[in-house]
């Protein structure tokens, strides 16, 4: 299976799908306008490290590795950040190469690839600095590819998977891209095999998604939701929500639903 979503991202890494689906956007270095947060900063691959900012609230509380949407850095989450800590959950977000704070520039294999560094640099710095409580992953939009990635690789350490507005089908999101012509001859594409991965994923797995999500529909967080291999596993269907206003919506429901889930 290994091997086929190597492919399966090696077709995505085409210019045009890069072009299409990543808007990295450069932000400055300097630290977060929020007193305790720390910027940290993780190496994978020569002369290019991954921009990462964490948000602590306490020593034993839940600790999210957090992968932003698309067109997202890690410091618009100075704005979200307390809305987390307030509730006791420790956030460490993370950019993409390209993006805010990173080197490089984004690709889909190496947004995969990084994952793993990312993941083992997440869980040396909350050691390092006394961190004890349950590591939990989670993504929005594009970031449901990293985050179910990690669960689908280490579901030993992790003690839970939540997806926001994220896709499923390969198919589909190329349909939405507007770059199916180039698969016409190549079978069905796997891409970044989100809809495969999360069958083999058994961690207890939370699906938030917004019910007119007007980018990625409503439909591909219900497919991840029953495919899912999860016994433990609920979901969160807010109405009148598009892809970017859920807390807007359903901020009570939103975060009782992650409270309940990281508790």
């Amino acid at each position: 299976m290994a091997t086929n979503f190597e492919k399966g991202l090696a077709l995505y890494d085409h210019p045009e799908i890069i072009y299409r689906l990543f808007f990295p956007r450069r932000e400055s270095v300097d630290n977060s306008e929020r007193p305790r947060a720390m910027n940290h900063f993780v190496a994978v691959a020569q002369g290019i490290s991954i921009g990462c900012r964490f948000y602590p609230a306490r020593l034993d509380g839940p600790n999210i590795l957090y992968f932003h949407g698309n067109g997202e850095t890690v410091p618009d989450y100075d704005y979200i950040a307390p809305i987390y800590t307030e509730r006791g959950l420790n956030l460490f977000v993370t950019d993409y190469r390209g993006y805010g704070m990173s080197g490089g520039s984004p690709s889909c294999s190496s947004m995969i690839k990084d994952v793993h560094p990312v993941f083992q640099g997440f869980t040396t710095f909350l050691s390092d600095l006394g961190y004890t409580g349950d590591l939990y992953v989670m993504g929005r939009s594009l970031g449901s590819a990293p985050a179910i990635e990690l669960a689908f690789h280490y579901q030993q350490r992790l003690k839970g998977l939540i997806v926001e507005s994220g896709f499923a089908s390969a198919r589909n999101q190329l349909m939405r891209l507007g770059v199916s012509h180039l698969f016409r001859d190549k079978g069905e594409p796997v891409g970044f095999g989100n809809d495969m991965k999360i069958k083999e994923i058994t961690v207890p797995t939370l699906i938030i998604h917004g019910e007119w999500d007007e980018i990625i529909p409503a439909e591909e967080g219900r497919t991840l939701y029953a495919l899912s291999g999860a016994r433990e596993k609920s979901s969160l269907f807010i109405p009148h929500a598009g892809h970017n206003d859920l807390m807007m919506y359903g901020l009570d429901a939103y975060m009782g639903a992650i409270e309940q889930f990281t508790r």
